[in-house]
């Protein structure tokens, strides 16, 4: 399994209903900077990934989510992202979205590499970058 990556994100008032607490779909968005950030924090720039002929990005396949706690306006979250497999062209995460010492969010996902609109094996260098063999 790689390292925890971690990411801090502050709760505003668009990223809440009309109660000020987080809309459900605003922690896709958490999840997805988190995700972002692991990449960038091994030293790849997404923009790199998508230019050229052999352009490539990452789509989520599948995810299960369990909402365990609400976060609300103004609190401070911390998203962990670590990514414990991958096989051919999918690799599998774990998230957790916390407040404090407490989990909020936790949720699995599971995103495949593409390009040109096909599967595609993720590249040898983002593995061990990732600290993953298959």
């Amino acid at each position: 399994m790689s390292r925890v990556h971690r990411l801090e994100v502050r709760v505003y008032y668009e990223d809440t209903d009309f109660s000020g607490v987080v809309y459900h779909a605003s922690y896709l968005r958490f999840m997805e900077r988190g995700r972002t950030e692991l990449i960038r924090a091994l030293g790849i720039e997404q923009r790199e990934l998508f230019d050229g002929e052999t352009a490539l990005g990452f789509a989520v396949r599948k995810m299960t989510i369990d909402f365990l706690r609400p976060a609300v306006m103004d609190d401070l979250l911390t998203v962990e992202t670590a990514c414990i497999e991958a096989r051919g062209a999918t690799m599998d995460l774990e998230q957790r979205v916390l407040r404090g010492g407490e989990a909020l969010i936790t949720a699995a996902v599971r995103v495949a590499c593409v390009g040109g609109g096909r599967a595609r094996r993720i590249p040898d260098g983002l593995r061990k970058r990732l600290m993953l063999e298959d």
